[in-house]
């Protein structure tokens, strides 16, 4: 064929069509989960929160219950609220650069077809024997084969790695799990608080007005002065008062609670008010000690951070290979019908030619302008940070575990210290009403002790919700928080 033959002029439709199929998958229009032959899915739980909830099958998209339960709002958050989402995000990520990494072990066909309208027209001046005007439809199609059969560890390097990378993916997302689990319990025991306060401020608010009557009364009668009829007055006005902000903080807690559950603040929630009944089951017989060697290996953010570092000490090693030499098996077979011509103004025939070939192929790398030096210098340092985080990350759940379980210690303390301070402001309050009703005591007697009821209820409503977080706190602290820690 001649070389002006060679630079013909395509015109018209051309169509091209290129595709690259790893045998390990073909490319199609499915989902992930239903075409997974490289099998590297089977870690992605069903929805963000079934790695710590199994049960859960499906999120829930009605409307929350009334009164909404612990059980059922853990459930919800840890099913819809993002920063889990994220970190099931990242698995799934995790997941398919595992496949990526076991394809790479496969070799690759790639398929090149055209089917394309030729024109060409040559006019030679003062020749016009030599002129040539060629017009065909040509088709032409190839298919090629690449296989890299050895490379000086980089393909296991780079499995080892995004393995590594899915270890990790997987132990923050059960790190998530875990954190956003006692966020959630934390913000449900503090509307519930809120819930209750509200109630105890209303009972207040209720005594405060009793006071005021009778006091109104007895002045009314000459029994007492008016000055105490104007001091149980003050107390309702203030009691009224801290009524108003118990409302808002109610309404703001509850507000919280439905965005962990990545709902309106305005969505409509009801929870029970907090009880001594209320209180968790779950014991930590373990000493202190104890748990602090034990989170040091199996909490998963510490197992998050190992498998962070493992993957940096693969990728130094895949880094370090990519400068090395690899064997290829390579292959090609391509067909077309590209007429020929015996010369220039000779007419064209159909023809149909081939070109196959199969061998090995051997990439050196000769000279990378020194880049490789470094980008293994920086792989290491990276692996020299990771390690770092490791061991901050060890002594940080460390000093979690140390700081909770002695939270949790005056947590427990306090539960009977409220007790026994609500018990006592009552019989107080009541010895100082019956007194104030017969006439013996004081306005000022009663107003002290209807005070210390209200200090003491709001006290109780703490210690019991403090007692409820720092169990389930301590339990996160751990590592240790699952579906049983929400029944």
């Amino acid at each position: 064929m001649s070389a002006k033959r060679a630079q013909r002029l395509r015109t018209a439709a051309t169509f091209t069509g290129t595709c690259t199929v790893a045998l390990a998958g073909l490319t199609v229009a499915v989902s992930a989960h239903a075409l997974d032959i490289l099998r590297a899915d089977r870690e992605i739980s069903a929805t963000p929160a079934a790695a710590m909830v199994p049960k859960i099958s499906d999120c829930p998209h009605d409307a929350p219950s009334r009164p909404l339960q612990l059980a059922e709002a853990i459930e919800r958050t840890l099913c819809a609220n993002p920063k889990t989402r994220e970190a099931w995000a990242d698995v799934k990520a995790q997941s398919a650069a595992v496949g990526a990494a076991r394809a790479a072990y496969l070799p690759t066909l790639s398929a090149n077809f055209q089917d394309v309208r030729e024109k060409s027209v040559v006019n030679v001046h003062g020749q016009p024997t030599l002129d040539e005007h060629y017009t065909a439809m040509v088709r032409s199609g190839s298919i090629s084969l690449n296989w890299l059969l050895f490379d000086f560890g980089g393909r296991e390097a780079a499995l080892a790695n995004a393995n590594a990378l899915l270890k990790a993916a997987l132990a923050t997302q059960n790190a998530t799990l875990q954190s956003v689990f006692a966020a959630a319990a934390k913000d449900y025991y503090a509307a519930q608080a809120a819930v209750s306060a509200r109630q105890a401020a209303s009972d207040v608010e209720r005594m405060t007005r009793a006071s005021m009557a009778a006091a109104q009364a007895q002045a009314d009668h000459g029994v007492v002065p008016i000055s105490d009829a104007l001091q149980a007055q003050t107390q309702h006005e203030e009691a009224l008062y801290s009524l108003a902000k118990a409302q808002g903080d109610a309404q703001t807690a509850l507000g919280v609670l439905a965005s962990d559950m990545n709902l309106e603040p305005d969505q409509p929630l009801a929870v029970p008010t907090v009880t001594a009944g209320s209180l968790p089951a779950k014991t930590f017989s373990a000493t202190v000690q104890q748990m602090i060697k034990a989170v040091k290996t199996m909490h998963p953010a510490v197992k998050a951070a190992q498998a962070q570092y493992a993957a940096a000490l693969a990728k130094v090693v895949q880094t370090r290979s990519q400068g090395l030499p690899s064997i290829s098996l390579v292959a090609q077979d391509s067909r077309n019908n590209q007429p020929e011509s015996a010369g220039l103004g000779l007419p064209t025939y159909p023809a149909s030619g081939s070109e196959a070939y199969v061998g090995v192929q051997v990439t050196i790398p000769v000279f990378e302008g020194f880049s490789r030096h470094y980008q293994i210098a920086q792989a290491r340092a990276e692996a020299e940070r990771q390690q770092d985080v490791l061991n901050e990350t060890v002594q940080q759940v460390a000093l979690d575990v140390w700081s909770s379980y002695h939270t949790l210690g005056a947590a427990t303390q306090n539960v009977t210290n409220s007790k026994n301070l609500l018990d006592i402001a009552e019989e107080a309050y009541e010895a100082a009403r019956q007194r104030y009703d017969t006439g013996v005591g004081n306005i000022l007697e009663l107003m002290s002790t209807q005070t210390a009821l209200a200090n003491a209820k709001q006290r109780r409503i703490q210690a019991l919700t403090e007692w409820d977080y720092a169990r389930v706190d301590l339990a996160s602290k751990l590592g240790q928080l699952n579906a049983a820690d929400i029944h």
